[in-house]
């Protein structure tokens, strides 16, 4: 057994899915499961679909590839923008993806009918976070007619982001926005959309207030599945039904000691070119161990699950703690474990030397 190592339970992402997904079922919405946050971990994909959502999808090809190398066949779907040196990869591997640029969708549909493939996509209108999509109803009408003729595309419908760039909220006067530009296509086109798509995570909120426009039919969340701080921290919610604990990473200690709080010296800049502030507490108990920065980001993220311990600070690869109103004793060797966030989360599944334990019916370990 080596350390760090990020236990991932499976049980309480399958959990979570089935409340995020059963929410999303009370009015006719399919839930993508996105799993961009732990770069495209096989195993918590498959948790987000025995939790009921109908296909899965990531910002990354790579991702994507891996699933249908694991055998997963459900529909896969690209979250971000493709880019043009990577159209054959997409069509390859990916049934749908989400388009903002007219040429690219000609790319698209060049390469699938040289594939003699069919790709499924769906349109971005832009309502206001001012990320990716048409600006444009124009330019965006004309994309549409654009797909619903091309021979190797699918027009499977629009979709929008919100709130992942510009904080825009999706209220349900936004979302309608949306709705009312894929009515247009649908009166030019002369059929109806199979999927109008109400953007992520923020969006279940419409959900929870019932308030979710009629026409909104699928919604792509990974955050509210994973960990759903977003909704309860961020928008006040509260969800007792979603457990922000899937994800538990364990360092080991390095060291023990009683040490001033506050250095001692002519003070500059830290490794990472800031100047931070310190509180002199007098002397402490601090423990150190072996993980940092590389490992999970920004320690001010980081959450003990002993709440009387403390993050004091962090370098690349070192975090300091703040043990003194520890009951027990803390000794060298000890391990001691941190729930994290999506940040967190993000990079220790990208860290190389963080070891990952899956949690379910049968707990196993599984390199990087």
């Amino acid at each position: 057994m080596s350390y760090p190592r990020l236990k991932i339970d499976l049980d309480i992402i399958e959990s979570n899915a089935r409340e995020i997904t059963g929410l999303g079922k009370k009015q006719n919405i399919e839930v993508f499961g996105v799993i961009k946050a732990v770069t495209g971990i096989a195993e918590v994909g498959r948790a987000m679909l025995e939790g009921g959502c109908t296909g899965l999808a990531s910002s990354r090809i790579n991702h994507l590839a891996g699933l249908r190398d694991k055998g997963i066949k459900v529909p896969l779907m690209l979250v971000r923008i493709p880019m043009k040196s990577e159209v054959k990869k997409v069509v390859e591997c990916c049934d749908i993806s989400l388009h903002s640029e007219f040429t690219l969708l000609q790319t698209f549909n060049d390469t699938a009918v040289s594939m003699n493939k069919k790709h499924g996509v769906i349109l971005m209108a832009d309502i206001g976070d001012l990320r990716e999509g048409f600006w444009s109803f124009d330019e965006l009408l004309e994309s549409a007619q654009f797909a619903e003729e091309a021979e190797g595309l699918e027009l499977l419908g629009i979709g929008t982001n919100v709130g992942c760039y510009g904080s825009v909220v999706p209220t349900k006067e936004k979302l309608e926005e949306l709705v009312i530009l894929a009515e247009k296509i649908e009166e030019v086109i002369g059929r109806r959309l199979k999927y109008i798509s109400g953007g992520a995570t923020s969006s279940v909120a419409r959900l929870l207030d019932g308030d979710m426009p009629e026409r909104i039919n699928m919604l792509r969340i990974g955050e509210g599945i994973l960990f759903g701080n977003d909704l309860v921290k961020g928008y006040g919610y509260e969800m007792p039904y979603i457990n922000n604990e899937a994800f538990v990473l364990e360092a080991e200690v390095v060291e023990v000691k009683k040490k001033p709080s506050h250095p001692i010296g002519s003070l500059a800049f830290d490794a990472f070119g800031r100047k931070p502030k310190y509180e002199d507490k007098g002397i402490r108990k601090r423990a150190l161990v072996a993980v940092g920065k590389a490992d999970y980001a920004d320690e001010s993220r980081l959450m003990p699950r002993n709440k009387n311990i403390v993050v004091v600070g962090a370098s690349s690869d070192h975090t300091i703690l703040d043990v003194t109103d520890l009951q027990e004793d803390i000794k060298v060797g000890d391990i001691i474990e941190f729930v994290l966030d999506y940040q967190g989360v993000l990079y220790a599944t990208n860290a190389e030397d963080v070891e990952r334990v899956m949690l379910g019916d049968n707990t196993y370990v599984t390199k990087k």
